[in-house]
């Protein structure tokens, strides 16, 4: 099994509105989660997030897990992840070049419970047609304490 070592962050960016954005490309492989996840961890103890750090993993963790389990492309595709600091609370989004889009579903002995997890945990989530109409983007905000700004 080769891991791609490009595993990293691609570009750190900051949007002209005010809303720091981290956006991020993985390889689709499995260790992308626990690095996707320090990546994340980082960003919250800068941004000063401590607090939702617990939810905002777990709901990192099943999105991205989701992305790499289901999202079938071609080789070289990369998932993205973007981490977003708005007035709700922290956006987070995986980005992947798959048209199926995720359904919740019952779960059971062999898994189900992702988004189920997300729902619980998250102020709200979607999806929707990724940039440039390939792909999706799933979505999800968790919440800043108190429901004020982050």
């Amino acid at each position: 099994m080769t891991v791609n070592r490009r595993a990293t962050v691609a570009r750190r960016s900051t949007a002209k509105s005010g809303c720091r954005t981290v956006v991020s490309r993985w390889a689709r492989h499995p260790r992308c989660v626990a690095l996707a996840r320090a990546e994340l961890s980082k960003v919250l103890d800068r941004w000063g997030l401590a607090e939702i750090a617990d939810d905002a993993l777990l709901v990192l963790s099943e999105l991205l897990t989701n992305a790499v389990r289901h999202a079938r492309v071609s080789r070289g595709r990369e998932i993205e992840t973007r981490y977003s600091w708005e007035p709700n609370g922290l956006r987070i989004e995986v980005h992947d070049a798959a048209q199926n889009w995720p359904q919740p579903r019952m779960p059971d002995v062999h898994g189900g419970r992702g988004l189920t997890v997300v729902a619980a945990l998250a102020a709200c989530w979607g999806t929707e047609v990724r940039d440039g109409g390939v792909g999706k983007a799933v979505w999800a905000v968790v919440a800043a304490p108190d429901g004020g700004e982050v």
